[in-house]
């Protein structure tokens, strides 16, 4: 049953196209980095040992952290519960079952970051999913209708990834083995926010040309009612609890033997 799940999720997937803050992004992700040096060793499970009923996640305090982080507009304080509760990221993920761990902080060139990115191991080719979280109530249009300037800038920094892999195929498999495509996510803004008139008319003229995927905030709070309501779903995901360092990436794709066929086939 559970193997029939994963192989549905794969063909359903290949259907789908694809601050005020003391702290800085920068300095909460090097902090990252620092606990690299003492963070214990994340122990997986497999579907046959989860266990609903005690979950890798404290729940409760996710979703606290999750408000808070809301109600402070702190995109740095989101970060850290990011980090360390992979289940939030449910609603995000296109398949599942049978999903592969979520790196942070991956950096590309001698400018570019993304927060986290993760691997769809799809039978037409990898697409790597790659995210930017910004601040979780970021002004998102003028009165005019026309996008705020933080919105407009948060969307050009996840188009110059797709330009600068173009420009660059070589920093593309240098970072990810191989490419067949990508999938972009901007995750900002409240769902009042992008219910409006002005982001639903905005959305309706420009959502398909943005190569972009945005979502609210409202994403995670829809990954937390599934881990309160329907736990069992969450099997996947516990297998790895936390996301996983930039450093171990390239160890990743290198050993996983989905990934040998593809790197011969991709340039």
């Amino acid at each position: 049953m559970i193997d029939d799940k994963i192989e549905q999720s794969r063909e359903n997937d290949e259907i789908t196209p694809a601050e005020n803050t003391d702290t800085s992004k920068a300095e909460v992700l090097g902090d990252f980095e620092k606990e690299e040096e003492i963070e214990t060793e994340i122990i997986e499970v497999d579907e046959d040992e989860f266990d609903e009923d005690n979950l890798p996640w404290d729940v409760a305090k996710a979703k606290a952290g999750v408000l808070k982080a809301f109600k402070e507009n702190s995109e740095v304080d989101l970060l850290k519960i990011l980090k360390d509760n992979s289940f939030l990221f449910y609603d995000l993920y296109s398949r599942k079952y049978g999903i592969q761990p979520i790196f942070r902080e991956l950096n590309f060139g001698t400018e570019f970051k993304c927060d986290f990115a993760w691997l769809n191991d799809n039978s037409s080719g990898p697409e790597w999913v790659l995210v930017e979280i910004e601040a979780p109530d970021m002004p998102l249009f003028k009165s005019t209708g026309k996008p705020t300037v933080k919105l407009y800038d948060a969307i050009e920094q996840v188009h110059t990834w797709e330009q600068y892999f173009e420009e660059n195929k070589g920093e593309k498999t240098r970072v990810f083995g191989a490419v067949a495509q990508f999938r972009f996510i901007l995750v900002t803004g409240t769902k009042e926010g992008w219910q409006t008139e002005h982001a639903s008319r905005w959305r309706i003229q420009h959502g398909k040309r943005l190569k972009v995927e945005i979502r609210s905030m409202d994403t995670f709070m829809k990954s937390i009612k599934v881990a309160e309501e329907d736990p069992s779903e969450l099997w996947s995901f516990a297998k790895y609890p936390k996301t996983k360092s930039h450093n171990e990436l390239q160890k990743y794709w290198e050993n996983y033997q989905y990934m040998d066929r593809w790197r011969k086939i991709i340039d």
